[in-house]
């Protein structure tokens, strides 16, 4: 592949080595649906219930980040920023800054606001052109933006610390998801009430840079990855859970939950882990760029204008549901993706972004210092890191220029 040739040796530098060293399993970005077969789009669903989403509701209102002695992180709240809903104002005529978006992970609605912001026409209005690049199990967001192939990424604050401790200068400059929709299944017949029961089972987890809330926990639990326990790499669907051929496995809130439960299954048949409440959750789906680029002042003028433009798309996402899930379901070109998975994605996130009920009051973006800490110290206390993670590891500058 083009990028692992332009990487070379920096490629084995950043977090796939040191995934593979921990878990001993093949990197992989989080693969919430599709087999990479059908990049981009994303494996579909059949709807569950009206029933089983009530069930289901009661597991995912439980999402909020949680703080050291499972204390609440203080999420900031406030006016939401004019900039933020304002309508479109196009900026000064010229030629538009062509930027790439490197996502985690296949198109889906959790990148829906960004495709909102495309379709709307407020990166346009920013004088921006956007590409928005899919990933794939071959792509890691982190040493996408590294390289200089993409300008901005969307990755989750774990793995970003651990690539910075590599040497690679990337900085977070938005925390567009406050709280944490990981979780782990498992089957109430294995008997899995708390992460200690996982001693002594195969539980299946992604890797490239998503194992690492499971690894803070093991750790917390004075598990052994390798000893005390078998990691299992996770496949692109749910198959080996639903198949009983692990104990236990990765889920996300807004998607593999919902193909569990869409198999036919009901909540009270699972026991599930939520690292919130475990307090070794870290938070995902944030933006970073590349620090050597951002010190250029034209590119923290570029990173503020697209910032500003992709905030008015998750806004209008948070407003109009359902005509996002239509921009995401547009590009579909396989049509495998279906209306009610997304749909349900699309509901799921927004809890993760605006807070469950949806809080139009959220500042979005703004990463508090006091949840970068708590992140940190997680990180580090939890060996997902060795060194304290430097606070250049984030700025609001970019943020503050953006909602001004």
């Amino acid at each position: 592949m083009q990028m692992r040739k332009f990487f070379g040796l920096f490629a084995a530098l950043v977090m796939i080595s040191s995934a593979l060293a921990a878990c001993g399993g093949a990197p992989a970005a989080k693969p919430p649906t599709a087999p990479a077969a059908t990049v981009p789009v994303a494996t579909a669903a059949k709807a569950p219930t009206e029933a089983v989403a009530t069930e289901a509701a009661e597991v995912t209102q439980t999402g909020a980040t949680e703080g050291p002695e499972g204390t609440p992180a203080p999420v900031a709240t406030a006016a939401v920023t004019a900039a933020a809903t304002a309508a479109v104002t196009p900026v000064a005529a010229g030629a538009a800054d062509k930027v790439t978006l490197q996502l985690k992970w296949v198109v889906q609605a959790q990148f829906a606001g960004y495709f909102a912001a495309l379709e709307q026409g407020y990166y346009k209005a920013e004088n921006l052109d956007v590409t928005i690049q899919p990933g794939s199990p071959d792509i890691v967001p982190e040493q996408v933006v590294a390289g200089g192939q993409a300008q901005f990424g969307i990755d989750w604050m774990a793995s970003l610390l651990a690539t910075r401790e590599t040497g690679a200068p990337l900085v977070n400059i938005a925390q567009v998801y406050t709280r944490a929709g990981m979780r782990t299944l498992s089957w109430k017949t294995s008997n899995i009430t708390s992460p200690a029961d996982l001693k002594g089972k195969k539980v299946a987890v992604w890797f490239g840079g998503n194992e690492y809330d499971l690894l803070a926990t093991l750790n917390k639990y004075k598990l052994d990855k390798t000893t005390d326990l078998t990691l299992v790499t996770q496949p692109f669907d749910m198959n080996m859970f639903l198949n009983k051929e692990v104990d236990a496995a990765a889920a996300m809130t807004y998607n593999e939950l919902y193909q569990v439960l869409s198999a036919g299954h009901k909540i009270d048949e699972l026991n599930i882990i939520d690292y919130n409440v475990e307090s070794t959750a870290m938070p995902e789906d944030g933006i970073f760029v590349n620090g050597e680029w951002l010190k250029d002042a034209k590119n923290k003028d570029i990173a503020a204008r697209f910032l500003r433009a992709s905030f008015k798309g998750w806004a209008y996402c948070r407003d109009n549901a359902d005509a996002c899930v239509g921009y995401v379901l547009k590009q579909d070109s396989s049509g495998v993706m279906t209306k009610e998975a997304q749909k349900w994605q699309m509901d799921e996130v927004n809890k993760l972004i605006w807070g469950d009920p949806i809080n139009p009051k959220t500042k979005i973006g703004y990463l508090t210092p006091e949840l970068f800490t708590f992140a940190a110290d997680t990180a580090l206390k939890f060996g997902v890191i060795k060194q304290p993670a430097s606070p250049d590891a984030y700025t609001h500058e970019i943020w503050d220029l953006a909602t001004k």
